[in-house]
């Protein structure tokens, strides 16, 4: 039994080396692989993969100068109608924004008064007529007399007298039941030309009078522009001065030229008025349409940018650049501020901050940071790219 004791003493003293060496093995390779970890990690971060992005390349372009003004889009063939007579409305035939056509009946106005007084007019009519009758026999007959010696020449001029009379006062009935019947066919407002039917303002059972607006007629065919030029500009304003109309967005409506200008100055709005016609490919122009006018006064070359490539922080413009790292070592995406124009179509003229030869960046622009890796492409990859970022 003590020597049973001893031999276990013995081999777990020998056992304690062991157990070290190990557990300091296991350590230094703990230690090892976290080191490597943290290289790895560093490695990481130093080694950030680069976006990328499309870029254009600045340059030089036709920017044209001009100024915008307010204009107002006429009709050349635009009617307000008002009735010509009195009366209650008893149709309405037609309503806002119908297409008529000429001569087109649209309202009704009661005619029962006027169709009286044609009817009188017409009954005087039959008796002027029957006393012309009664005066053209009588004449028949006293000139038969007045050959055979019967009667005097005054009794024949007599009858002749009559006759003249009987005759005149029947032309002249005659002309008043036409007349009447004219004013008849006042009572049915009519559409003077083809064209939109406007606002309707009236109903049924309304008393109208020749100062009652009725509706209003537009041919919505031949437009113009109607601008008012500032007289500051009296000396460049001419004729064939290129026009774009834009909407409220800057979207390009419409490109004409001015073809009048005219000769006096608006006492009111100390401007001048130039007109530019519309092209019939301008559907979405209408009569009364209120829209911006771009006047081009000349054409000059200056570096531009897409709209969608500028961002605004705090009121000042922004565009991302693609500028080498030292050594050649790739591209980061720089921040760079600019002085815009007036955007040009879908472009920014660049009044500083750009030179030729810088990439600008147009894709990505939301996902950028300063200092950011990129890689640069043409922009015509500017769709994938996006997508990539995304």
């Amino acid at each position: 039994m003590f020597f049973s004791a001893k031999l276990r003493r013995a081999t777990w003293t020998a056992s304690l080396p062991v157990a070290a060496s190990v557990l300091a093995a296991s350590s230094l390779l703990t230690l090892a692989g976290c080191k490597k970890d943290a290289a790895a990690a560093a490695g990481g971060d130093a080694g950030m993969q680069a976006m990328p992005v499309a870029v254009e390349t600045a340059s030089l372009n036709k920017v044209p100068n001009g100024d915008t003004y307010v204009a107002t889009i006429k009709s050349l063939r635009s009617a307000v109608l008002q009735p010509q007579v009195d009366g209650n409305l008893t149709k309405i035939f037609a309503k806002s924004g119908d297409v008529v056509r000429a001569g087109q009946v649209l309202m009704q106005i009661d005619p029962l008064k006027q169709v009286a007084t044609v009817q009188a007019q017409q009954a005087t009519q039959q008796q002027i007529k029957a006393n012309f009758d009664y005066n053209q026999s009588d004449l028949q007959r006293q000139e038969q007399l007045f050959k055979a010696g019967i009667i005097s020449k005054q009794a024949y001029d007599q009858a002749v007298q009559a006759f003249q009379n009987s005759k005149a006062a029947l032309d002249a009935s005659a002309a008043q039941v036409q007349t009447q019947r004219e004013q008849l066919a006042y009572y049915q407002i009519r559409a003077p030309f083809a064209g939109i039917v406007g606002d309707i303002p009236v109903h049924i059972g309304d008393y109208v009078s020749s100062t009652t607006t009725l509706t209003t007629v537009d041919e919505n065919k031949g437009l113009e522009a109607y601008i008012y030029i500032p007289t500051d500009r009296a000396s460049q304003v001419k004729l064939g001065l290129p026009v774009d109309l834009l909407d409220a967005n800057g979207t390009v409506l419409a490109h004409s030229t001015l073809y009048f200008v005219s000769p006096q100055v608006d006492n009111t709005l100390q401007g001048i008025l130039a007109k530019a016609p519309i092209p019939k490919s301008a559907v979405m122009l209408r009569n009364g349409q209120i829209v911006n006018a771009r006047v081009t006064w000349s054409s000059a070359p200056a570096i531009t940018v897409p709209i969608l490539a500028v961002t605004r922080i705090g009121g000042q413009s922004f565009v991302y650049v693609a500028t080498p790292m030292p050594k050649g070592n790739g591209y980061v995406a720089h921040q760079t501020a600019v002085e815009l124009g007036e955007p040009v179509a879908n472009t920014y003229p660049v009044e500083s901050g750009l030179h030729e030869g810088d990439r600008v960046i147009v894709s990505g622009i939301q996902l950028l940071q300063e200092g950011v890796p990129v890689t640069p492409m043409p922009a015509q990859g500017a769709a994938p790219a996006q997508a990539a970022a995304h």
